[in-house]
């Protein structure tokens, strides 16, 4: 399984590590070389340098057509643009976004993205272990809304704009042109 994490942090490091131990195809996306340090030697994935709000870096990077494509920056918005461009411009297969504000969680799922939410994953923890009651797991939303490829993404499954949004044609660029060097190759 070819798998794409944009974010070489602590969580997006140990799911690399824990993919390519598993025997998966692994890029791992990052702005900051250093970033890479969190990676055991053993790694033997791909490790790339470059923003990963940038499509032609991801295209580059070879994340084009991903099994699993998991934007894990410390960024709402990073995350969100990142895996909305591995969405709709990059055909990857399944896509999640890590998003560390609970309403924003609700909110993208609503919109059609898959996200994580490491505040809810810790209140489920939490609640689970003083053995309070739970309204069930929050920490992972599948995406509930309607998504649009080619663009539609401000119109609702029954057909009318969403409340606040522009139906205005186009979208800005999203991304700054970044340079992009491997560190690590498989």
């Amino acid at each position: 399984m070819k798998t794409v994490i944009v974010g070489c942090g602590r969580v997006g490091a140990v799911v690399a590590e824990a993919f390519d131990r598993a025997g998966h195809e692994v890029i791992i996306i990052d702005r900051s070389t250093a970033a890479f340090d969190k990676l055991d030697d053993t790694f033997k994935g791909t490790a790339v340098r470059g923003d990963g709000t940038d499509e032609d870096v991801l295209r580059r990077a070879g994340a084009e057509g991903a099994d699993l494509f998991l934007a894990m920056t410390e960024g709402d918005n990073r995350n969100t643009m990142s895996a909305q461009l591995a969405a709709e411009a990059l055909g990857a297969r399944r896509v999640v976004a890590k998003i560390n504000d609970p309403l924003r969680a609700v909110a993208y799922a609503d919109l059609g993205l898959a996200t994580i939410c490491r505040t809810d994953l810790m209140l489920d923890a939490i609640l689970a272990y003083a053995g309070l009651p739970n309204e069930g797991p929050r920490g992972i939303r599948a995406p509930t809304g309607h998504h649009h490829p080619g663009g539609d993404h401000d119109v609702l499954p029954g057909g009318g704009p969403a409340a606040g949004s522009s139906t205005a044609p186009g979208s800005p660029p999203i991304g700054a042109a970044a340079g992009m060097m491997s560190t690590r190759e498989a």
